[in-house]
Parts: C-alpha cells; sequence; structure tokens
C-alpha cells in the first residue's frame, strides 16, 4: 500500500510545476495585448471590438463619477487603462471557466478515479500552452485561455486526492500544503514570466510564426509534460483509499477517527457545506478585487515600477509561504479551520482600511509613514492569503463523505471550487469599477465594509449550526 505522505508528496511536486506553468504569463497580459493591438489594429478585429467595449464601460463608469480630477486622470490614454482592464478580464475569463468546468470534474473524478481525469485535464493545458506559443492573433490566445480554463483541474483534484488520504486528524494540516504552493508559485512564477519574457525564441525566422512570449509559453508547456509524465508515473489512485487506510500501529482503522464527522446527519454536514461554500465565494468576490487594484494603487500614488511592485507582491508571497508552514499548519488542528479562516478575513478588513487611508495628504506627506502603512496592510494581505483559503478548503473537506451520493468528496468540492472561481471572476471588474468611479478610499472602504459583514454573517452562521 502506498503510503499517504508519499502521495501528498507527489501531489506537492506537481501543483508546483503546475502553478509555476499558470503564473508565469500573468505579468505579460497587458503588453502582450498591446503586442495584438499593433499587428492587428483593424477596427473590425475581435480585440479592437473588445476594446472599444472596454471604453464604452469606462466612460459609462465615469459618467456616474464627480471627481473631475479622477475622470481625468482615468481618461489619460498614456496609462493604457482600457488595455489593462482587458488583461484583468482575461484573467475574469479563466476563472469563469473554472466555475463552470469544476463540479463536473469533481464528479467525473467520483466516478472515473482521480488519476485519469487529473490526467486529461493536464492534456488539455498542454493544448492550451501549445496554442500559445503559435497564437500570432488576439483571437487565437483567447482561445488558448478558454482551453486552459476549463482544463485547469489540478488544484481542486489535487485536494480531493490530499482528502482520500488523510484522516480528520491529519487532513487539515496535509491540506496547506496547497496554500504553500500557491505561495511559492505566486512569487516566483511572474518573475520567471517577466525575466524569459525578455529572450527571443533561439530559432531562426520565428517572428510571423510564433507569440511574442512563445519562450515563457514554452517554459510553461516544458512544465507542464514533466508535471503530466510525474504523475501518470508516481500518482496511485486514491479513491477509496481512505476505507483501507491503517492506524500508525500498523493495525487496519475502523473508521474512529472520522466518527465525529460521521455522527452529523447528512442534513447537517450538507448545510454546513452550503454555507462555507457561500462564505468562499464572497470572500473572493471582495479578497480578489483588492488584489487586482494594489498595483493600480502603488503605480497612482507612488509611481511604482514594475520591480518595486514585483517587490511588494514577492514580500506578500514570501510571507505567506512561510506563514503557511510555521504558523497555519499546526494552527488549522489547534483552533479550528474555521476559527482560523476568520482571523484571516478580519485580517484582510485591517490591511483593506489602512490601504484606504494610504491616498489622504497626512500619509502622503510622510514617506516613512506612507511606504509603512503599505506594507502593513501587506503584511496583514499576506496573513490573509495564507489562512483563508486553506481555512476554508479544509473546513469543506471535512463535511465529505463518500458513503452518500450527495457528500461524495470530488462532487463537494468541486461545487466548492466553483463558487470560490465565481467570486474570482465577478471580483476584479467590481472592484475595479469602484476604484475609477469613486477613487481609492472609497474602493478600500468598500471592500472593508464589505468583508467585515461578511465575517460577521459567518461568525453568526457557525454559532447557530453550533
Amino acid at each position: 500500500m502506498v503510503e499517504s505522505k508519499k502521495v501528498i508528496t507527489t501531489v506537492f511536486i506537481a501543483l508546483v510545476l503546475d502553478l509555476l506553468a499558470f503564473t508565469i504569463p500573468l505579468p505579460l497580459f497587458p503588453r502582450l495585448t498591446a503586442w495584438y493591438l499593433v499587428r492587428d489594429s483593424s477596427p473590425s478585429s475581435l480585440l479592437s471590438r473588445l476594446l472599444a467595449l472596454s471604453r464604452s464601460w469606462r466612460a459609462t463608469l465615469l459618467s456616474f463619477s464627480s471627481q473631475a480630477d479622477v475622470a481625468s486622470k482615468l481618461l489619460d490614454d498614456k496609462k493604457n487603462w482600457d488595455v489593462v482592464l482587458l488583461g484583468g478580464a482575461m484573467g475574469s475569463l479563466f476563472s469563469f471557466c473554472q466555475c463552470l468546468i469544476s463540479p463536473w470534474l469533481g464528479r467525473l473524478s467520483d466516478k472515473y478515479g482521480r488519476k485519469r481525469i487529473l490526467l486529461i485535464t493536464m492534456s488539455g493545458n498542454i493544448i492550451s500552452a501549445a496554442i500559445w506559443i503559435q497564437s500570432t492573433s488576439f483571437a487565437s490566445f483567447l482561445l488558448s485561455r478558454l482551453v486552459g480554463g476549463l482544463s485547469e483541474g489540478n488544484v481542486q483534484l489535487s485536494t480531493a486526492i490530499i482528502s482520500d488520504v488523510t484522516t480528520s486528524a491529519t487532513r487539515s494540516k496535509s491540506l496547506a500544503v496547497v496554500g504553500i504552493a500557491f505561495s511559492i508559485c505566486f512569487t516566483l512564477g511572474p518573475s520567471l514570466g517577466a525575466y524569459f519574457a525578455s529572450r527571443p525564441v533561439p530559432l531562426p525566422s520565428s517572428e510571423d510564426r510564433l507569440n511574442i512570449y512563445a519562450l515563457p509559453a514554452t517554459i510553461s508547456l516544458v512544465l507542464l509534460f514533466i508535471e503530466t509524465t510525474f504523475l501518470a508515473f508516481r500518482l496511485p489512485e486514491t479513491r477509496g483509499y481512505v476505507k483501507k487506510e491503517e492506524a500508525p500501529d500498523g493495525t487496519a482503522m475502523s473508521g474512529e477517527s472520522e466518527d465525529r464527522t460521521s455522527k452529523q446527519s447528512v442534513e447537517d454536514r450538507l448545510h454546513k457545506l452550503a454555507g462555507i461554500g457561500r462564505l468562499h465565494g464572497l470572500f473572493l468576490l471582495f479578497f480578489s478585487g483588492a488584489e487586482f487594484t494594489l498595483t493600480f494603487l502603488t503605480y497612482d500614488l507612488f509611481g511604482a515600477s514594475n520591480m518595486q511592485n514585483g517587490r511588494l507582491l514577492s514580500y506578500i508571497g514570501i510571507l505567506a509561504a512561510m506563514l503557511q508552514a510555521r504558523h497555519v499548519r499546526p494552527s488549522l488542528s489547534r483552533l479550528g479551520e474555521l476559527r482560523v479562516a476568520s482571523f484571516g478575513i478580519l485580517s484582510c478588513v485591517i490591511g483593506l482600511s489602512l490601504l484606504s487611508i494610504l491616498p489622504s495628504q497626512f500619509v502622503l506627506a510622510s514617506p516613512t509613514l506612507s511606504i509603512s502603512a503599505l506594507y502593513a496592510a501587506a503584511t496583514c494581505l499576506a496573513y490573509t492569503s495564507a489562512t483563508v483559503v486553506t481555512g476554508l478548503t479544509a473546513a469543506a473537506a471535512s463535511c465529505c463523505d463518500e458513503s452518500h451520493d450527495q457528500l461524495k468528496r470530488g462532487r463537494a468540492l468541486g461545487g466548492f471550487r466553483s463558487r470560490g472561481q465565481l467570486g474570482r471572476a465577478i471580483g476584479p471588474l467590481l472592484a475595479s469599477s469602484i476604484y475609477w468611479v469613486q477613487g481609492p478610499t472609497v474602493a478600500y472602504t468598500t471592500l472593508a465594509a464589505c468583508l467585515a459583514g461578511v465575517l460577521i454573517w459567518s461568525r453568526k452562521d457557525m454559532e447557530g449550526r453550533g
């Protein structure tokens, strides 16, 4: 029998490879869109029509703004707001595709096995990267994103696999490796993408046949090939694995580790799972908007360069990874998944409140105070990144029960992820709309107030169930 620790190690390595491939293109979207615009400036092209739609949406938003200085600033074509917005919309499109496909992937993995469905989704990711390499038109790049969004199942299925091979006593701590992989890759991946973006593909006469960022795309393709091969040879099928798990002393387990969960009725667990899913979606609705607009804020207030923004995001990623490894993993079992998640939401409220006061003249008048406030907010956001999604995912996994159809692990976690991805799809568009119309102070105050309301509601909801 394969040891659960070996399975978790295999999943972690595969996740790092997968998320590196996913994060490499993230910083390239705005410049990539500008490159397509130069190549195809025809008013009838798909890109031109989408940019016209973006300008129309921005003009509509600004018509509601009473701040002339904000409107004037946003109408400055030199800042390429429409190109940046379209880059963010492509990220939202990816998340929306994930929202649609996640429940289906969960059901299929329950029926046909985790490994088989995971390898099928990996083939879709490989096709997506191959299309990107050769996408010399915006339409073909959009096709690459669609294929990738409908194929990406690694995170969701990895969560199900870890839940398969762990007991209630070890599950939360083990699921924290997913968050660690995210923190590591969202720190390294964009930097790798920016590094390889400045280097041409070592092939003669490739400019007209390949994408301008064909080298980063090729790096992503290679990582995905390595990941697929690694999974094919190292990952066992884990569906139903927990039923055969052995205790530390080598004796067969009788399921006592799951007694606490099994004593709850199916209706209670379904109700709890639905509540956790709603909390997940609402949290990501507001948190993803804050993430998306953070670099807008630093550019507006401090004129931050790409390097300075990269340093800020790396600080958040590295700190989140350290918190995941040293604080979150032991805290999940000691304090409980939902309590840890609630602490993370509270930290986000504090961080957004700090961001809301950054534009004030009192803070901006002192460079030391303004930078200190920015990094204090970044520290709060790092704690949020380390705790909330990991805690909620572990709590959702604890509700699953393979003996009941409505609580089958793949299906349940697929629905849970779907709600979160819907929040990620809408959040950036919502937050940037408020930011552009009313400015950063109103935007971050609104996001903080909404998250505070979510936190109060979630605590009352959990107390009501208790």
